[in-house]
């Protein structure tokens, strides 16, 4: 007669090994997606510091052409006060 111990033996060595198989398989897409993850991270990081290094000469020539405009509309409100006191 066929032990049935001997026949168990191997359906919950096989049971074992799907439910490994199946958890080391959603621990592996896990580590993955996060692996993307972290990259995609980096990748923004990166851009958003190239982003950054552009906007410190925007925003020197923004100023210098503030003080520019200023400058002008010293001149034309000077030249303006000039005309309105001008005896007629």
């Amino acid at each position: 007669m066929i032990d049935e111990s001997a026949a168990v033996l191997p359906i919950w060595m096989l049971l074992s090994a799907a439910f490994g198989f199946m958890i080391g398989d959603a621990l592996g897409q896990n580590f993955a997606r996060r692996k993307h993850l972290e990259e995609a991270n980096e990748e923004l990081r990166d851009e958003l510091e190239k982003a950054r290094a552009g906007e410190e000469p925007l925003h020197r020539e923004l100023k210098r052409q503030r003080g520019v405009l200023n400058d002008i509309h010293k001149r034309v409100l000077a030249v303006s006060k000039g005309l309105e006191n001008r005896p007629s």
